[in-house]
């Protein structure tokens, strides 16, 4: 599958906030947001006509869709997949789609503390870094469901990365109220489903729904 190849830093201004995609730099004076808190591109620095919440209904719809893409690092088709996904299942339908996306095997261990961003948690699951249940999982966009155990793969364990991130994750405290995590063993296990307030960042994703009921 294609990715996305722009610079992180660029998403995050396009979307004119901070999206976090490169995990503690975000926080630091070194982010892009900080540096150059306006719209890339050669017409950056004037000022959009009708501000960057102006607009029709429908950009605005395109625009919170364009921006949870980039918060996940996910491309159309499969983003829309789990939309289809989320529509099948009971409740609120702008819920179901946060949940799924934040179900993802990528973010969970983007969340876990396993890594400081979902882009390195997605190629440490194409590496065959972690187990659920058990079990060697591949897949970035795989499921995680409530109850599964999430850990690192024996074979992973005595890896440089995993060794210099060792400090970080036992001092680890922020996790979200949907992740329980045990830093003795370094296992995290998936306690309920995750909500909008989950996410970090402003989203609304009913105006998504909105924009794929058109």
């Amino acid at each position: 599958m294609g990715r996305q190849t722009d610079a992180k830093c660029r998403r995050c201004r396009r979307a004119g906030e901070k999206l976090f995609l490169k995990g503690d730099r975000c926080a630091t004076p070194k982010c892009a947001m900080i540096r150059k808190a306006y719209v890339p591109g050669v017409h950056g620095k004037k000022p959009a006509r009708g501000g960057r919440g102006g607009g029709s209904e429908f950009s605005k719809q395109l625009a919170m869709k364009q921006k949870i893409k980039r918060i996940y690092g996910v491309l159309e088709k499969q983003f829309r997949k789990h939309f289809e996904d989320a529509s099948k299942r009971k409740g609120v339908l702008g819920d179901m789609l946060v949940a799924r996306l934040e179900m993802r095997l990528d973010n969970v261990v983007h969340r876990m503390g396993f890594a400081p961003s979902r882009s390195l948690a997605r190629q440490l699951v194409n590496h065959g870094s972690f187990k659920v249940n058990g079990r060697k999982v591949t897949i970035p966009s795989f499921e995680v469901k409530v109850g599964d155990v999430v850990k690192i793969a024996e074979t992973k364990q005595g890896k440089t990365y995993f060794k210099n991130n060792e400090p970080a994750l036992k001092n680890k405290k922020d996790f979200p109220s949907w992740i329980s995590f045990d830093a003795s063993v370094s296992e995290g296990k998936v306690v309920a489903l995750p909500s909008r307030s989950d996410v970090g960042v402003a989203i609304d994703p009913q105006l998504v729904v909105e924009y794929y009921s058109r």
